[in-house]
């Protein structure tokens, strides 16, 4: 019986934006890769394996991981429970990690810092949320620190903007260019504010470089990822011109608009969904970058595909 001497890693919530390009990157690395799924996808990379387990089962999921050396949490809750679910879900999979004495890896965002964030977000800014989400993911760093101090748990948190590029759910496809094919784009606010969007290829082949050297350095880490800070309208502009080029849009000019947020936040009050997105609407308002110079620091150069090239590959999709 041949053994494999390739690392393994635990991917919990393989099925999403960020759990299916993690399992991509991994896989092309050379990891083993467990992917924890709800219901096996149609395909998986050479590597990578289902495991249907279901992530409130910590003991059986920690025995199908056995050997692993991180667990990457990819795990996204229903938007309007995360109040009731965003804790309890993310307790699980550090449960998980902890019984496999693996680091837990967690997608970080910029909610934490609130309605009055400074321009560029470093590791150091202070973290003064304006809302429920952004309490939350304050409380849950929180505890990962607090676990780390006492020697439960080693993690690692990465930051990072607005996804886009691997599957759909995002602002980019949900909203920007959902209209595309008639002639037409949506920006959510002012388009002259520069917003942190993040290619999530990229993000994941950062987790993998932090994986690699996951011994290494103090039991918690937080980390950010150089985003793609662009304005709205350059933006725009970019899909715009990536769209004629690939024969995705009408010829002529697009329209361009915007979101009803008034309507939304109205609305709300019936509509679960839209009172979340009416909550993070100042996300659209508030100029956002992030600073990704200490990470580059401690693992090296990092991919960063040029946001053309970035756009041209998610609009091919």
């Amino acid at each position: 019986m041949t053994v494999s001497s390739a690392p393994r890693i635990l991917i919990l919530g393989a099925n999403g934006r960020f759990g299916a390009a993690a399992t991509q990157a991994f896989a092309a690395a050379g990891w083993q890769v467990l992917a924890q799924v709800r219901r096996p996808p149609a395909a998986l990379p050479a590597g990578a394996q289902a495991v249907t387990i279901d992530l409130s089962d910590t003991a059986a999921l920690a025995a199908a991981a056995t050997g692993a050396r991180a667990v990457v949490y990819a795990v996204n809750p229903v938007y309007t429970r995360w109040p009731t679910d965003l804790l309890p879900m993310a307790r699980q999979g550090m449960a998980v990690a902890e019984r496999l004495g693996a680091v837990f890896m967690l997608p970080g965002n910029v909610y934490n810092f609130g309605a009055d964030m400074p321009a560029v977000l470093s590791e150091d800014t202070p973290q003064t949320a304006t809302g429920r989400k952004g309490r939350l993911r304050i409380a849950l760093e929180a505890e990962l620190q607090q676990r780390a101090a006492s020697g439960q748990l080693r993690s690692i948190v990465i930051r990072a903007g607005d996804f886009f590029g691997s599957g759909s759910g995002t602002w980019l496809d949900q909203a920007i260019i959902k209209s595309l094919t008639k002639g037409k784009l949506v920006y959510p606010g002012p388009t002259d504010r520069v917003h942190a969007w993040t290619y999530l290829p990229d993000l994941a082949q950062a987790f993998v470089a932090a994986a690699a050297r996951s011994a290494e350095g103090p039991a918690f880490r937080c980390w950010h990822h150089r985003s793609h800070d662009v304005t709205g309208a350059v933006l725009l502009d970019t899909i715009e011109r990536l769209a004629h080029e690939l024969g995705l849009a009408p010829a002529g000019p697009l329209q361009r608009g915007g979101l009803p947020w008034g309507v939304i936040r109205i609305g709300g009050w019936v509509v679960p969904i839209w009172r979340e997105l009416a909550e993070m609407a100042y996300l659209w308002e508030v100029p956002q970058a992030l600073d990704g110079r200490v990470m580059e620091a401690a693992l090296g150069p990092l991919p960063h595909t040029p946001l053309d090239v970035a756009l041209r590959a998610t609009l091919r999709r």
